[in-house]
């Protein structure tokens, strides 16, 4: 039974597989430029908030490490 289905190539499967990702791409709303940039401001100031944040938590710890240990 189930020798009677004949099996697909790997060339086969893979053209399915690209028709299946085109079709998908073509669904996509890609954002205007306008909202392109609005979004790429807004992480790089998430990202920065994030760095200074984590550097002034850094600095705190280092200074209050280095009061406990006496150095």
């Amino acid at each position: 039974m189930a020798e009677d289905v004949k099996k697909e190539g790997i060339v086969a499967r893979a053209s399915k597989g690209f028709r299946a990702t085109k079709s998908e791409l073509k669904k996509v709303v890609w954002p205007t430029r306008k909202q392109l940039v609005n979004n790429t401001v807004i992480v790089i100031a998430a990202i920065l908030v994030v760095g200074i944040i984590l550097f002034g938590l850094d600095s705190l710890f280092s200074m209050l490490a280095g009061l406990v240990l006496g150095r």
